[in-house]
């Protein structure tokens, strides 16, 4: 018994001393002490159960003393005593012959070693380890090929194989291992990731879409990579493409049009009207008594309007016809719940375009009647109302409805949305400072819409109201800005000529051309458009409103002239000087559909 004790008390004894010197070895390691490491890790070496504890290091000592021959003797002894388990003996005894010189002898160790590790799935993640480590990924892809053969199975290591492709800067290869990891559930959110983060460039991006569509005509059955095509498509803004595939689906899987109507919300929020209307317009067709027609229908008649509105100069004859939609709407669904957005809209239209301010008003209040106790839509009726009045040219009876809507929704974006009407009121009128308060507020704001216009705005009135600048240059260009507002387009673009004579050399001139290039778009001058843009790049520093000039020039050229090398000039200046730009999406898409990319 006292026999046993004491053994056990000298192998505890043993095992800390032990202890001590591999910490004492690793620390002479590290502060580059080799020669004094490698005596302590050689003794303890002697010690097979150790060796794995102390290997990394002793191995690195041993090489950067350019010991090696008592490093082929150590790792020879290591090879033989672990057989299959001395993976890492072996792969280091390959860097010695590399080391050494033994090229020949180093390649075939190595694919001895490969065919040695693929065998067994927990020594190909071993190699693996040690082939990044000394940057072989192609060996990495070796290897695993050797597994999936040894396996024979082809999707076998798919995520290992990306990764090496990755690292290899193979994109073709990874975007394919990727799609064959993908198609384990659960794993598609990881794909996407992935994608994103890696592809960058148009090439890559195009890479990706090629391989989505040959998979989808391969096997057009999995419902993965048709769903994978979408999201791409819809990532590129791409939604008419998008609706295509989404379409198909709805159609094999008898989706009652739930995923188109979810693509043309997506199409709607990203402003792209025209296909979102496509979309709307296919499910009424399809779907006449299914649960989306009466939303679809709506939502396609605001976004033929978003079309109309948009469309410069706005044709008169449009707006009529679309209040006759409108009208044919509440009498085939009613003045209801349903259709309460689409009296609001409709009210807009009567207020803006025909001048019909009192019957604006009138629809506005049925709309708030039907709204009851949804007070978010009564508030947003209320900021139209402000609006009108603001049409009107009676600015307190805005305001009021403005301060309403602020103290209601105190802590909701509507509150922040009459904030900032109330600011715009503020800066009409010529209270430059107490709008910049409000502005200033807002720049913090919750929604990014908000805050970017706050900031905008907050920015124009202190870049041009400063210590050694009059506040009359301002005054008279929220004058124009009101003018717009109203759509008093003559009056406005008479004004903007004059104040451009008279403020030439003022920090305002470059907002000012910008705001003329607008106007003129607007009243359907293109051509003085592109010229006051032309003067703008010319003349001014115009830093801020780069990208947003030049991706104008562009749409000019694109969308009026029809001069596609042009405009594909312009696009292309936005993707290489200003690849942060909130224009990039559109700008790529536009540039690849000008150079005639027709993947499908």
């Amino acid at each position: 018994m006292k026999r046993n004790v004491l053994i056990i008390l000298f192998l505890l004894i043993s095992g800390i001393l032990k202890a001590q010197d591999i910490e004492l070895a690793n620390e002479y390691f590290k502060q580059g002490e080799y020669e004094k490491a490698k005596d302590i890790f050689q003794k303890i070496a002697k010690d097979r159960n150790n060796v794995r504890l102390i290997h990394a290091n002793y191995i690195q000592c041993l090489f950067k003393l350019k010991n090696y021959d008592e490093a082929e003797k150590y790792l020879r002894r290591q090879i033989k005593n672990n057989d299959i388990t001395g993976i890492t003996f072996r792969a280091d005894y390959t860097a010695l012959l590399e080391m050494t010189g033994k090229f020949v002898e180093a390649q075939k160790e190595m694919e001895a070693l490969i065919d040695l590790a693929a065998r067994n799935e927990g020594t190909i993640y071993e190699l693996q380890d040690f082939l990044y480590k000394n940057s072989k990924t192609d060996l990495v892809i070796q290897l695993l090929k050797r597994g999936r053969e040894q396996a024979r199975d082809e999707n076998k290591f798919s995520i290992l194989m990306a990764r090496a492709y990755l690292y290899n800067g193979q994109k073709e290869q990874m975007i394919e291992e990727m799609l064959k990891y993908g198609l384990v559930e659960g794993n598609a959110d990881y794909v996407k990731a992935t994608f994103q983060d890696n592809l960058k460039t148009d090439a890559e991006i195009e890479m990706l879409e090629k391989a989505l569509y040959s998979k989808v005509q391969r096997f057009p059955t999995e419902q993965y990579y048709a769903n994978l095509l979408i999201w791409h498509l819809v990532q590129q803004k791409e939604f008419s493409k998008a609706f295509i595939q989404t379409r198909a689906l709805d159609r094999r899987l008898r989706q009652d049009g739930q995923s188109v109507f979810e693509l043309a919300q997506t199409a709607l929020v990203n402003k792209d009207f025209k296909s979102a209307i496509q979309m709307y317009d296919y499910v009424m067709k399809e779907y006449p008594q299914g649960q989306y027609y009466i939303y679809a229908r709506r939502n396609a008649l605001f976004c033929k309007e978003e079309v109309v509105k948009t469309t410069y100069p706005v044709n008169i004859t449009d707006i009529r016809a679309l209040i006759k939609d409108y009208q044919s709407l509440f009498s085939d669904l009613g003045r209801n719940i349903k259709t309460m957005e689409a009296l609001r809209n409709a009210a807009q239209l009567y207020a803006f375009y025909l001048n019909e301010k009192d019957t604006a008003i009138t629809v506005l209040e049925t709309a708030i009647k039907i709204a009851g106790s949804d007070n978010a839509f009564r508030d947003r009726c209320k900021l139209d109302l402000g609006d009108i009045y603001i049409l009107k040219n009676e600015p307190w009876e805005a305001t009021l409805l403005y301060s309403q809507v602020e103290k209601s929704q105190k802590e909701d974006q509507l509150g922040q949305e009459a904030k900032l009407r109330n600011a715009k009121l503020h800066y009409y009128s010529g209270e430059f400072d107490l709008a910049k308060e409000i502005l200033d507020i807002l720049k913090k704001a919750t929604t990014r819409e908000i805050a970017n216009d706050a900031m905008q705005l907050s920015l124009l009135i202190q870049d041009n109201i400063g210590l050694d600048t009059s506040e009359v240059a301002m005054q008279e260009y929220a004058k124009v800005d009101l003018l717009l507002f109203q759509n008093r387009n003559d009056e406005a673009m008479r004004a903007l000529d004059s104040i451009f004579e008279k403020y030439k050399s003022h920090s305002l001139a470059d907002d000012i051309l910008w705001l003329k290039a607008n106007t003129h778009l607007k009243v359907n001058e293109p051509q003085k458009a592109l010229e006051d843009l032309e003067l703008l790049r010319k003349n001014y520093n115009f830093d801020i409103l780069a990208d947003d000039a030049i991706f104008l020039e562009a749409k000019i050229y694109e969308e009026y002239f029809g001069q596609k090398d042009k405009a594909m000039e312009l696009y292309r200046e936005i993707l290489q000087k200003f690849p942060g730009s909130i224009y990039g999406a559109e700008a790529r898409k536009r540039f690849r559909n000008l150079r005639g990319d027709t993947i499908n």
